[in-house]
C-alpha cells in the first residue's frame, strides 16, 4: 500500500501542474495585455512563458500587477522588459525576451 501511495503522489501533482497549465496561461496573457501589449502577442508569448516559468517565477510576475507600476495606456515594451528585468531573475528576463522575439518574428 505504501508503494502505491508513492507513486499515486507524483502522479497527482503531475496532473495538478497540468491542470493549472491553462490557467497560468490565461493570467499571463491577460497580464501581459494589462500591461500595454497587443492581444496578439500577449496570447503569443503567454504559451512559451507558463510552460517554461516555473510556479515561483509565475508568482514574481504577477506581483507587478499587485504594485500598480505599469500603466496599460502608457507602458511600453522597454517599459514591461525593465519592469520584468528588476524582478533579478535572468531565466524570467530570458524566457520572456526569447517569447517575445519568437512571436514578433512568427518563429
Amino acid at each position: 500500500m505504501i508503494t502505491s501511495r508513492r507513486l499515486a503522489l507524483p502522479a497527482l501533482a503531475a496532473a495538478l501542474l497540468l491542470a493549472g497549465c491553462g490557467g497560468a496561461e490565461a493570467k499571463l496573457r491577460n497580464g501581459l495585455i494589462s500591461a500595454g501589449l497587443p492581444d496578439g502577442m500577449a496570447t503569443c508569448m503567454a504559451r512559451p512563458m507558463a510552460r517554461d516559468l516555473s510556479v515561483g517565477q509565475l508568482m514574481k510576475l504577477n506581483s507587478l500587477s499587485r504594485v500598480g507600476r505599469l500603466d496599460p495606456r502608457r507602458t511600453s515594451y522597454d517599459q514591461l522588459m525593465h519592469q520584468i528585468r528588476a524582478l533579478n531573475d535572468p531565466e524570467i528576463m530570458r524566457i520572456t525576451a526569447a517569447a517575445a522575439l519568437s512571436c514578433a518574428f512568427g518563429i
